[in-house]
């Protein structure tokens, strides 16, 4: 196996050792692709609009699944390493509606390993950072735009003034992508979802009451098309998520004062009036720090015609609702197999062809159930909508032995 794995490397250096290969974007997936090209041997580079400190503070504790994030972990060489720091309690669920009551509780205290351990992105990105050559990633270069030049390859323009000519461009530059346009006309369509953002700090110190209603893991309450999804992250911080059906001008004309957390608090529970007073604590709790955002889906099952030099992954090409915890394992499997796929074929023409079509294969349909997702979740009785699909999803799993 050793020596195959030799051969292999030999030739894709031989192969490669002239072209050049982008990635736009330095988060879980792009780091993961240029990860497991290096351990190819096959050099890339990552060009990323921020600085370390913003790719780990994008998002709070991700749960990454056995056959895909894990799965590229394997290939990047770090699954060993990730089991080490995973928080396997994490996995544990509240499932409840706005009057408190528990439609589901998951709590394992076996000790037993699950499939889908949490872990924060910062100390995800810090795994992946770690085991890549410094010289591989380039901070604080935002993309501009790209241009395709006569022999397949392009161009690419930087705020800073940089420009690079590459043949190989791979944008991992997520739901706004700036690569996307070249080769689809297809752009990100709002959900119909809106989202407040809250962190409650050190709430296993400040706040033992709220921490013993939410566990170790993730609480998700659900009534009249609205939630309030929390997750306890490894640093003892609750990060909150309002969630609720809202027009899309909403985020932009709701008129209340995010500048003012104490006031815009006030506003938010109004919202959620009715609704039990230990859940409304997950508002009143919440620091001073508040982001909204609108929650934004590509068209389910969009394809493109392949062009050389170019292609797309994570949200960058199928970007989907949250509400399966798809997002950064399906981008670390395309990562994952678009590298491989470099590494198995003679020319990137014919490794582009062969990622594109597999990616379209195991991501339309997990799209299509995060959208189903999203459906049961804003439901007026959200709470038992989900509390039936998990039922049904237990009956559906063949029985073991």
């Amino acid at each position: 196996m050793t020596n195959q794995m030799n051969q292999i490397n030999n030739l894709t250096s031989d192969l490669q050792k002239n072209k050049r290969i982008a990635i736009i974007g330095g988060g879980p997936g792009g780091l993961t692709l240029a990860l497991i090209l290096q351990r190819h041997g096959i050099d890339s580079v990552i060009y990323e609009r921020g600085f370390v400190e913003s790719i780990a503070n994008q998002g709070g504790t991700l749960d990454l699944h056995k056959d895909s994030g894990q799965l590229a972990l394997k290939e990047a060489g770090l699954l060993e390493a990730f089991h080490k720091i995973a928080r396997y309690e994490g996995e544990d669920l509240l499932l409840v509606d706005k009057y408190g009551t528990v439609y589901r509780k998951e709590v394992d205290d076996t000790g037993r390993e699950g499939e889908r351990p949490e872990i924060d992105r910062e100390a995800l990105c810090e795994l992946l950072l770690n085991a890549l050559d410094p010289q591989r990633i380039r901070f604080g270069y935002k993309f501009i735009e790209g241009i395709p030049q006569e022999d397949g390859k392009h161009e690419l323009h930087f705020e800073n003034g940089h420009v690079d000519t590459v043949d190989l461009v791979i944008g991992a530059d997520g739901a706004f992508s700036k690569l996307r346009p070249l080769l689809t006309d297809a752009s990100v369509e709002y959900s119909g979802l809106s989202m407040v953002e809250l962190n409650i700090e050190d709430a296993v110190n400040q706040h033992p009451d709220l921490l013993s209603f939410n566990g170790r893991g993730s609480m998700i309450a659900l009534s009249d098309n609205k939630g309030i999804l929390a997750q306890l992250n490894g640093n003892g911080q609750i990060r909150v998520y309002l969630s609720f059906r809202a027009d899309r001008d909403w985020v932009d004309t709701n008129g209340i004062p995010i500048d003012k957390p104490q006031v815009a608090k006030q506003e938010f529970l109004k919202l959620y009036d009715d609704w039990d007073e230990m859940l409304k604590n997950y508002i009143r709790y919440a620091g001073d720090r508040i982001v909204t955002r609108r929650i934004y889906m590509l068209p389910i099952g969009l394809t493109w015609k392949s062009r050389k030099g170019i292609t797309l992954l994570g949200d960058a090409a199928h970007l989907m609702s949250p509400f399966m915890g798809e997002g950064v394992n399906l981008a670390m499997l395309d990562a994952s197999v678009l590298a491989l796929s470099l590494v198995q074929h003679d020319d990137f023409e014919e490794a582009i062809r062969s990622y594109e079509q597999r990616m379209y294969e195991y991501s339309s349909p997990l799209a299509e159930m995060s959208d189903d997702s999203l459906k049961r979740f804003f439901d007026d009785n959200g709470a038992l909508q989900v509390s039936n699909w998990f039922k049904q999803m237990e009956q559906e799993q063949p029985e073991e032995g």
